[in-house]
């Protein structure tokens, strides 16, 4: 039997309560000590490939989020959350492609 890995997504209630819809595991949280602890469980459950995390509480979890920057699982990807954009997505994609091509091509 072939497992299929989880995509979740960990921000506040407003911004990510709308990807339910598409079936994504949704996990809230009001705050960033409530979003570590959930970041960290969904890393270790070794079923969530993907976690999409708001930009928001990125900014306040960066120890957390550097933990799992270069393992295989999970993928943490941000995402701007019901306030806009901060740009730190974009900026992690930049920084991601510099590194593995040698110069930022975007």
């Amino acid at each position: 039997m072939m497992s299929m890995y989880k995509i979740a997504v960990l921000g506040d209630r407003e911004s990510v309560l709308g990807f339910q819809a598409l079936g994504l595991d949704v996990h809230t949280a009001e705050t960033v000590e409530a979003a570590k602890k959930t970041l960290h469980q969904l890393a270790r459950d070794g079923e969530t490939a993907i976690i999409y995390l708001t930009e928001q509480l990125a900014v306040q979890m960066q120890d957390e989020i550097n933990r799992y920057k270069d393992e295989v699982m999970p993928a943490i990807i941000l995402i701007p959350g019901k306030d806009g954009s901060l740009g730190i997505g974009m900026q992690n994609i930049t920084d991601s492609v510099e590194r593995a091509v040698g110069a930022d091509i975007l």
